[in-house]
């Protein structure tokens, strides 16, 4: 039982997370520093404490950016 719920607890930690960064840089004003394309992996490669999350959340951010081209396309730059 108690795997399983450090299973869980995990599972939900990275669905939790997913995409985070483009999240981040999409809504709360100023950290898309004007970046239009990906703006959620540059959000996550940039220089931070929170180095392991950001491997945790690079992929995810970067399946979300591709999804979202077309939006971005369209947006512009993330102010």
């Amino acid at each position: 039982m108690n795997r399983f719920l450090k299973l869980s607890v995990l599972t939900l930690s990275v669905l939790l997370l997913s995409g985070c960064g483009s999240i981040i840089s999409r809504t709360v004003p100023g950290q898309g520093h004007g970046n239009q394309y990906y703006p959620g992996v540059q959000w996550d490669v940039r220089d931070s404490a929170w180095r392991v999350l950001t491997i945790i959340d690079l992929p995810l951010s970067l399946v979300l950016d591709t999804l979202l081209l077309p939006v971005d396309a369209s947006h512009g730059p993330y102010e």
